[in-house]
């Protein structure tokens, strides 16, 4: 079973022009993000050829889920393009615990990667030195939180891990795929005088205080991060790729660049599919897929 969708888009303040003249996805003149993979109500992903919400087709067919997906109450994953023109705000994510019990949704561990950068850009995780709550409260209402975090410059390939209760943002200039839990809560602590909302207490409550070593790689490997919500992996394919099936979970397919044509197999039945930058597939748990072109891929199971 092999699905082309459809992503909704978010115009956020800080988005740019690459999602639509690069990826050619639509909504406007600024596009900040588009949701690939989405079952979030804040944002569903439309199946193509049916023009209904994936959750929607899933809700009666689980079984292309696959059983890895059974130790979650949701679909448990969400994945975006996000084009960041400007600075997104500091912000954290809560753990499951405190999500579910403050917002009625789930926590939010993601992973970055970065597809292509500036030369200057950046990221921010965590803090530079450890500080108590009250230095993180008098920081913010001072205005002084930019001198207390930890900024990272970024190269185009980079992979980082970024925890519930990591206070972090995504610098200017960067182009990033982000595979995350399926939530959409925030709590924002810093906006760079763009007046929004700030979700302090929040953030006072959830946030990791100690800073930890940046989980940064280059992609050198097949396998970009592995955790307990997700696993995540890059593939360049030059003429053809080796099929792939996985048993256990349905599998995200996102065309990072080139063309080609996409296969899908259950059973007897086979639907080919072409592609082109920024197209998305959802495919059914016990399919079998592959690839036909040059082109770079990330893909997703659980």
């Amino acid at each position: 079973m092999l699905f082309k969708l459809k992503a909704p888009v978010k115009d956020y303040i800080w988005g740019g022009t690459k999602l639509r003249d690069e990826y050619g996805k639509s909504g406007g003149d600024r596009l900040a993000e588009s949701w690939e993979l989405s079952c979030h109500h804040d944002g569903l992903s439309i199946i193509d050829k049916l023009n209904i919400p994936l959750v929607e087709y899933l809700a009666k067919h689980p079984e292309y889920l696959g059983g890895n997906c059974k130790k979650f109450d949701d679909f448990p994953v969400l994945i975006k393009l996000i084009d960041a023109k400007d600075n997104l705000s500091i912000q954290v994510h809560p753990d499951e615990k405190y999500a579910q019990k403050h917002e009625g949704d789930h926590g939010k561990t993601e992973m970055w990667y970065i597809i292509d950068c500036e030369p200057d850009s950046s990221i921010i995780y965590g803090f530079k030195n450890k500080i108590t709550r009250s230095d993180f409260r008098q920081a913010i209402e001072n205005n002084t939180l930019l001198d207390k975090v930890n900024t990272v410059p970024v190269r185009k390939g980079d992979v980082f891990m970024i925890k519930a209760g990591t206070l972090h943002a995504i610098g200017k200039g960067c182009l990033i795929a982000e595979i995350q839990q399926s939530s959409n809560v925030t709590y924002r602590v810093y906006d760079y005088g763009r007046g929004r909302k700030l979700h302090i207490e929040n953030a006072l409550d959830v946030t990791d205080c100690t800073p930890t070593p940046v989980p940064r790689q280059n992609h050198n490997s097949n396998l970009l991060a592995k955790c307990e919500y997700f696993s995540v992996y890059r593939e360049d394919i030059s003429d053809y790729s080796i099929p792939h099936k996985n048993t256990e979970s349905f599998t995200h397919v996102l065309i990072l660049d080139g063309n080609g044509e996409i296969s899908g197999s259950e059973g007897l039945v086979t639907e080919n599919k072409s592609f082109r930058k920024g197209d998305s597939f959802f495919i059914g748990a016990g399919s079998e897929w592959k690839i036909i072109g040059k082109c770079s891929i990330i893909y997703t199971v659980i």
